[in-house]
Protein backbone atom coordinates (compact mmCIF):
# COMPACT_ATOMS: atom_id res chain seq x y z
CA UNK A 1 0.00 0.00 0.00
CA UNK A 2 1.91 3.60 -1.27
CA UNK A 3 1.53 6.48 2.02
CA UNK A 4 -0.78 8.41 0.35
CA UNK A 5 -3.14 5.07 0.12
CA UNK A 6 -2.15 4.15 3.84
CA UNK A 7 -2.73 8.03 4.60
CA UNK A 8 -6.38 8.30 3.29
CA UNK A 9 -7.94 4.79 4.15
CA UNK A 10 -6.70 5.56 8.12
CA UNK A 11 -8.27 9.44 7.18
CA UNK A 12 -11.53 7.00 6.29
CA UNK A 13 -11.42 5.08 8.69
CA UNK A 14 -11.63 7.50 11.42
CA UNK A 15 -14.41 9.57 9.33
CA UNK A 16 -16.82 6.36 9.19
CA UNK A 17 -16.24 5.91 13.00
CA UNK A 18 -17.53 9.57 13.13
CA UNK A 19 -20.63 8.76 11.35
CA UNK A 20 -21.02 5.50 12.76
CA UNK A 21 -20.83 6.99 16.08
CA UNK A 22 -22.92 9.80 15.85
CA UNK A 23 -25.57 7.59 13.50
CA UNK A 24 -25.75 5.32 16.90
CA UNK A 25 -25.82 8.53 19.32
CA UNK A 26 -28.93 9.69 17.42
CA UNK A 27 -30.89 6.43 17.20
CA UNK A 28 -30.34 6.40 12.92
CA UNK A 29 -28.91 3.40 11.05
CA UNK A 30 -25.25 3.96 9.83
CA UNK A 31 -26.90 3.61 6.23
CA UNK A 32 -29.19 6.28 6.19
CA UNK A 33 -26.07 8.74 6.00
CA UNK A 34 -24.28 8.80 2.78
CA UNK A 35 -20.47 10.24 2.34
CA UNK A 36 -19.56 12.71 -0.07
CA UNK A 37 -16.01 13.47 -0.22
CA UNK A 38 -14.87 16.95 -1.45
CA UNK A 39 -11.80 16.52 -3.75
CA UNK A 40 -11.42 20.16 -4.79
CA UNK A 41 -7.90 21.07 -4.87
CA UNK A 42 -6.32 17.24 -4.99
CA UNK A 43 -5.62 15.49 -7.96
CA UNK A 44 -7.08 12.95 -10.09
CA UNK A 45 -4.90 10.08 -8.23
CA UNK A 46 -6.22 10.61 -5.04
CA UNK A 47 -9.84 10.41 -6.52
CA UNK A 48 -8.73 6.76 -7.78
CA UNK A 49 -7.32 6.18 -4.68
CA UNK A 50 -10.44 7.10 -2.87
CA UNK A 51 -12.77 4.71 -5.27
CA UNK A 52 -10.33 1.71 -4.46
CA UNK A 53 -11.01 2.24 -0.71
CA UNK A 54 -14.76 2.31 -1.67
CA UNK A 55 -15.62 5.75 -1.77
CA UNK A 56 -18.75 6.20 -4.84
CA UNK A 57 -19.36 9.94 -4.24
CA UNK A 58 -17.00 12.79 -4.41
CA UNK A 59 -17.75 16.34 -4.89
CA UNK A 60 -16.14 19.73 -6.72
CA UNK A 61 -16.71 23.28 -6.38
CA UNK A 62 -14.63 24.99 -9.08
CA UNK A 63 -15.37 23.48 -13.00
CA UNK A 64 -11.97 24.77 -13.92
CA UNK A 65 -11.07 21.90 -11.48
CA UNK A 66 -13.72 19.21 -11.86
CA UNK A 67 -14.07 19.31 -15.49
CA UNK A 68 -10.54 17.65 -16.64
CA UNK A 69 -10.45 15.11 -13.00
CA UNK A 70 -13.97 14.24 -13.70
CA UNK A 71 -12.49 13.36 -17.20
CA UNK A 72 -9.79 11.16 -16.06
CA UNK A 73 -11.93 9.25 -13.99
CA UNK A 74 -14.87 8.63 -16.53
CA UNK A 75 -13.75 4.91 -15.92
CA UNK A 76 -14.50 5.06 -12.09
CA UNK A 77 -18.45 4.25 -10.80
CA UNK A 78 -18.66 7.27 -9.31
CA UNK A 79 -21.57 9.91 -8.60
CA UNK A 80 -20.05 13.37 -8.89
CA UNK A 81 -21.52 16.52 -7.09
CA UNK A 82 -20.97 20.20 -7.76
CA UNK A 83 -21.30 21.87 -4.60
CA UNK A 84 -19.59 25.28 -5.33
CA UNK A 85 -21.58 28.56 -6.32
CA UNK A 86 -22.42 28.04 -10.63
CA UNK A 87 -22.58 30.74 -12.72
CA UNK A 88 -24.18 30.20 -15.90
CA UNK A 89 -21.81 30.61 -17.98
CA UNK A 90 -20.09 26.97 -16.87
CA UNK A 91 -22.89 25.24 -16.77
CA UNK A 92 -22.93 23.19 -19.75
CA UNK A 93 -19.63 22.27 -18.81
CA UNK A 94 -20.87 20.96 -15.46
CA UNK A 95 -23.36 19.35 -16.89
CA UNK A 96 -21.09 17.18 -18.84
CA UNK A 97 -20.02 15.31 -15.74
CA UNK A 98 -22.06 15.99 -12.53
CA UNK A 99 -25.08 14.05 -11.49
CA UNK A 100 -26.21 16.31 -8.72
CA UNK A 101 -25.97 19.86 -8.50
CA UNK A 102 -26.36 20.89 -4.73
CA UNK A 103 -25.99 24.74 -5.54
CA UNK A 104 -29.08 25.45 -7.40
CA UNK A 105 -30.35 28.56 -5.87
CA UNK A 106 -32.02 30.89 -8.38
CA UNK A 107 -34.54 30.48 -11.80
CA UNK A 108 -32.21 31.72 -14.57
CA UNK A 109 -29.84 28.68 -13.12
CA UNK A 110 -32.64 26.26 -13.46
CA UNK A 111 -33.54 27.09 -16.44
CA UNK A 112 -29.84 27.22 -17.85
CA UNK A 113 -29.36 23.14 -16.46
CA UNK A 114 -32.23 22.43 -17.93
CA UNK A 115 -31.32 23.49 -20.97
CA UNK A 116 -28.19 22.09 -20.99
CA UNK A 117 -29.25 18.55 -19.73
CA UNK A 118 -31.62 18.53 -22.23
CA UNK A 119 -29.26 19.32 -24.88
CA UNK A 120 -26.68 16.48 -23.39
CA UNK A 121 -29.58 13.88 -23.18
CA UNK A 122 -29.13 13.71 -19.24
CA UNK A 123 -31.11 13.90 -16.41
CA UNK A 124 -29.60 16.24 -13.44
CA UNK A 125 -30.37 15.99 -9.75
CA UNK A 126 -30.66 19.24 -8.28
CA UNK A 127 -30.60 20.28 -4.46
CA UNK A 128 -31.83 23.88 -3.36
CA UNK A 129 -29.23 25.27 -1.36
CA UNK A 130 -30.73 27.04 1.30
CA UNK A 131 -28.66 30.15 2.82
CA UNK A 132 -29.93 30.56 6.14
CA UNK A 133 -28.22 33.94 6.89
CA UNK A 134 -30.58 35.65 4.01
CA UNK A 135 -33.52 38.03 4.26
CA UNK A 136 -36.32 37.20 2.37
CA UNK A 137 -35.65 37.60 -1.15
CA UNK A 138 -32.22 37.83 -0.72
CA UNK A 139 -28.93 35.04 -1.63
CA UNK A 140 -26.56 34.17 1.51
CA UNK A 141 -23.31 35.47 1.35
CA UNK A 142 -22.12 31.95 0.12
CA UNK A 143 -24.61 31.63 -2.14
CA UNK A 144 -28.10 29.92 -1.56
CA UNK A 145 -31.67 31.01 -1.78
CA UNK A 146 -33.42 32.31 1.80
CA UNK A 147 -35.71 29.90 3.27
CA UNK A 148 -39.23 31.22 2.00
CA UNK A 149 -37.34 31.62 -1.88
CA UNK A 150 -37.30 27.52 -1.59
CA UNK A 151 -40.81 26.51 -2.52
CA UNK A 152 -40.73 28.63 -5.78
CA UNK A 153 -37.14 26.85 -6.75
CA UNK A 154 -39.03 23.41 -6.39
CA UNK A 155 -42.15 24.15 -8.69
CA UNK A 156 -39.40 25.48 -11.06
CA UNK A 157 -37.26 22.27 -10.68
CA UNK A 158 -40.16 19.94 -10.60
CA UNK A 159 -41.44 21.73 -13.98
CA UNK A 160 -37.84 21.91 -16.10
CA UNK A 161 -37.18 19.04 -18.47
CA UNK A 162 -34.10 17.28 -17.71
CA UNK A 163 -33.77 18.31 -13.78
CA UNK A 164 -34.72 16.42 -11.01
CA UNK A 165 -35.57 17.69 -7.68
CA UNK A 166 -33.77 15.77 -4.81
CA UNK A 167 -34.16 18.07 -1.54
CA UNK A 168 -31.80 20.50 -0.23
CA UNK A 169 -28.60 21.69 0.88
CA UNK A 170 -26.86 24.06 3.62
CA UNK A 171 -23.52 25.30 4.60
CA UNK A 172 -23.99 26.46 8.36
CA UNK A 173 -23.74 30.19 8.02
CA UNK A 174 -21.11 32.83 9.36
CA UNK A 175 -23.23 35.48 10.08
CA UNK A 176 -26.60 35.87 11.10
CA UNK A 177 -28.63 34.06 14.15
CA UNK A 178 -26.90 30.90 12.85
CA UNK A 179 -23.78 32.20 13.07
CA UNK A 180 -22.11 29.24 15.42
CA UNK A 181 -24.81 26.99 15.96
CA UNK A 182 -24.34 24.49 13.94
CA UNK A 183 -27.18 22.37 15.43
CA UNK A 184 -29.61 25.05 14.83
CA UNK A 185 -29.27 25.71 11.81
CA UNK A 186 -29.51 21.78 10.99
CA UNK A 187 -32.43 21.61 12.92
CA UNK A 188 -33.74 24.59 10.70
CA UNK A 189 -32.97 23.10 7.32
CA UNK A 190 -34.46 20.05 8.50
CA UNK A 191 -37.98 21.60 9.21
CA UNK A 192 -37.26 23.12 5.54
CA UNK A 193 -37.22 19.90 4.32
CA UNK A 194 -40.45 18.82 6.32
CA UNK A 195 -42.33 21.41 4.24
CA UNK A 196 -40.79 20.67 1.03
CA UNK A 197 -41.59 16.65 1.16
CA UNK A 198 -45.22 17.71 1.97
CA UNK A 199 -45.57 18.99 -1.98
CA UNK A 200 -42.52 16.99 -3.31
CA UNK A 201 -42.42 13.46 -1.57
CA UNK A 202 -39.23 12.56 -3.53
CA UNK A 203 -36.99 15.32 -2.48
CA UNK A 204 -35.92 13.78 0.29
CA UNK A 205 -32.24 14.32 -0.08
CA UNK A 206 -30.38 16.78 2.61
CA UNK A 207 -27.02 17.67 2.48
CA UNK A 208 -25.30 19.66 5.87
CA UNK A 209 -22.67 18.92 7.58
CA UNK A 210 -19.02 19.01 6.86
CA UNK A 211 -15.31 18.12 8.21
CA UNK A 212 -15.87 19.89 11.63
CA UNK A 213 -19.90 19.64 11.93
CA UNK A 214 -20.83 16.14 10.81
CA UNK A 215 -21.98 15.19 14.00
CA UNK A 216 -24.26 18.23 14.21
CA UNK A 217 -25.26 17.31 10.70
CA UNK A 218 -26.51 13.63 11.62
CA UNK A 219 -27.57 14.56 14.76
CA UNK A 220 -29.89 16.69 12.76
CA UNK A 221 -31.34 14.32 10.20
CA UNK A 222 -28.86 14.99 7.35
CA UNK A 223 -28.64 11.84 4.85
CA UNK A 224 -25.88 12.73 3.11
CA UNK A 225 -22.46 14.70 4.57
CA UNK A 226 -19.72 16.31 2.31
CA UNK A 227 -16.33 15.97 3.93
CA UNK A 228 -13.21 17.29 2.62
CA UNK A 229 -10.27 18.07 5.02
CA UNK A 230 -11.01 15.05 7.77
CA UNK A 231 -9.85 12.58 4.58
CA UNK A 232 -7.85 14.30 2.82
CA UNK A 233 -5.87 16.22 4.72
CA UNK A 234 -5.53 20.52 5.22
CA UNK A 235 -5.84 21.51 1.85
CA UNK A 236 -2.75 23.02 -0.13
CA UNK A 237 -3.06 27.20 -0.51
CA UNK A 238 -3.83 27.96 -4.34
CA UNK A 239 -1.44 30.03 -5.67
Amino acid sequence: MTDRKAQLAANLAQVEERIASSCAAAGRKREEVTLIVVTKTYPASDVRILHELGVRHVAENRDQDAAPKATACADLSLTWHFVGQLQTNKVRSVTSYADIVQSVDRTKLVTALSAAAVRGERELGCLIQVALDAESGERGERGGVAPDGVEELAVAIGAAPGLRLDGLMTVAPLAGEYAGRQRAAFDRLMEISSRLRAGHPAANMVSAGMSGDLEDAVAAGATHVRVGTAVLGVRPRLG
